[in-house]
C-alpha cells in the first residue's frame, strides 16, 4: 500500500490547507490492472473539528474490502465557513478522478463517505456538484467533482425542526443562517469565488469568472483562479462581486435563507448521486428524521437509495466496535456493526462487470 499526504488548497481557507490522506492499495499479481472503487471519507465533528474515531479506523475497514481510501481533514469553524469545506471536498474527489489511471481507480466508482456533520459535507457535494459556485471557482468542470455515490452515517441533513443546530451555526456563522442566499453569497462567497489561493479577499471583491467547463491552467495550486483575470462591473445597486444567481442558484433559492439552502433534503434532484444511508432510531443528537427526509426526497427524484435504520444506538457510533468505542460504553453496539458488510455489498453491487 502507498500512503501519502497531500494538501488541498482552495480559496478562503483561514487556517491553511486541508489535509488529504491517501491510502492506495498496490495491485496484486493475479490481476495487475484491476480497477478498484475509491472512497473519500469525511469525519464528523459538528463542523467544529474532525473526529479521529470517524477517520482512519473507517479508512482501514474500506481498505480491507479492497477499495482505495482517502480521508479529508477539512477546514472547520470558528475560522472557516460555507462553502470552503465543500470546495475542499470537491477538489478531493477531482484529485482522485484525475489520478484514476495512475492509482488504478475505477473513475465511475468514486464514493464520498461522511458521518454526522461530515455526512452533511459529503451530501452537500452530492447535491451541489453541478452548481457553478462549487466547480467554477476551482477551475474545474462539474463532471470532475461529481461523486458517483454517497455513503452517509447518521448524517446532518435538515435545518428544520429536527436539525442539529450546532452544526449549522458552525457552518454558516450564527448571523449567516438568517441571511438570504443572495446576501450571504454577496458578502462571503462571491469575493472568494474569484480568488487565487492565498490572495487577499479585498483584491477580488467585485470580480466575476465565467470560464467554459474545463481545468484551469493557472500555475500554483491546482485549479486556482487569478483575481487579475476576472472582471465585473458594479450592479445597479452599487454592489460588486459574484451573486448567488450568477453562481448557479435559482431566483427562488436566492430569496430564501441560507439555513434553508443548506437543508439538503430540499436540494435533491434527478442528478443527485445514489446513496447508502444508515442511522439509529434512538440517535438523540441528530434525529433519524434527517436520513428519512433525505431518503424520501431521493425516492421522489428517482435516485437509487439503500437505507438501514438500527433500533438502538446513540450518536457518533462510527464502526460501533471496540476500535472506536470506550470499553463497555454506549458506542459499542454489535448490531450496528452490520453497516460495514452491508455497504461492502452495496458497493460491489455497482461494480461494472469485467
Amino acid at each position: 500500500m502507498r500512503y501519502q499526504v497531500e494538501p488541498i488548497t482552495v480559496p478562503g481557507q483561514r487556517t491553511g490547507a486541508a489535509e488529504f490522506r491517501e491510502y492506495i492499495l498496490d495491485p496484486v499479481s493475479v490481476a495487475p490492472k484491476r480497477l478498484r472503487p475509491a472512497v473519500v471519507v469525511c469525519p464528523g465533528g459538528g463542523y467544529a473539528f474532525c473526529s479521529d474515531r470517524e477517520a482512519e479506523p473507517v479508512v482501514m475497514q474500506f481498505l480491507s474490502m479492497g477499495y482505495h481510501c482517502f480521508c479529508l481533514y477539512y477546514s472547520v469553524a470558528p475560522e472557516n465557513h460555507f462553502p470552503v469545506s465543500v470546495w475542499e471536498a470537491a477538489k478531493a474527489v477531482a484529485t482522485v478522478r484525475e489520478h484514476s489511471e495512475e492509482w488504478l481507480v475505477d473513475p465511475e466508482q468514486i464514493y464520498i463517505c461522511g458521518f454526522s456533520a461530515g455526512g452533511h459535507l459529503a451530501c452537500s457535494l452530492g447535491m451541489f456538484w453541478n452548481r457553478k459556485f462549487v466547480w467554477e471557482p476551482l477551475g474545474l468542470a462539474a463532471g470532475q467533482v461529481r461523486p458517483d455515490g454517497m455513503i452517509l452515517g447518521y448524517p446532518v441533513i435538515s435545518s428544520g425542526p429536527f436539525a442539529h443546530r450546532g452544526s449549522f451555526e458552525c457552518l454558516l456563522r450564527t448571523e449567516g443562517q438568517k441571511m438570504t442566499v443572495e446576501e450571504y453569497f454577496r458578502k462571503y462567497v462571491g469575493p472568494l469565488a474569484g480568488l487565487r489561493d492565498g490572495s487577499d479577499v479585498a483584491a477580488a471583491a467585485g470580480k466575476a469568472h465565467h470560464p467554459e467547463a474545463g481545468v484551469s491552467k493557472t500555475p500554483g495550486a491546482a485549479g486556482a483562479v487569478r483575481a487579475a483575470d476576472l472582471t465585473e462591473a458594479p450592479d445597479q445597486g452599487g454592489c460588486t462581486g459574484l451573486t448567488a444567481v450568477r453562481l448557479g442558484c435559482t431566483e427562488d433559492e436566492s430569496r430564501g435563507t441560507m439555513e434553508e439552502f443548506v437543508s439538503l433534503e430540499l436540494r435533491v434532484t434527478k442528478d443527485s448521486p445514489r446513496a447508502f444511508l444508515w442511522h439509529t432510531y434512538t440517535d438523540g443528537s441528530v434525529p433519524v428524521e434527517n436520513s428519512l427526509f433525505l431518503a424520501s426526497a431521493l425516492r421522489r427524484c428517482g435516485v437509487n437509495v439503500e437505507m438501514h435504520i438500527f433500533p438502538q444506538g446513540g450518536h457518533g457510533l462510527s464502526l460501533a466496535n471496540e476500535e472506536t468505542s470506550v470499553p463497555q460504553s454506549a458506542q459499542l453496539v454489535p448490531a450496528v456493526q452490520a453497516w460495514i458488510p452491508l455497504v461492502h455489498t452495496w458497493i460491489d453491487g455497482w461494480k461494472q462487470t469485467p
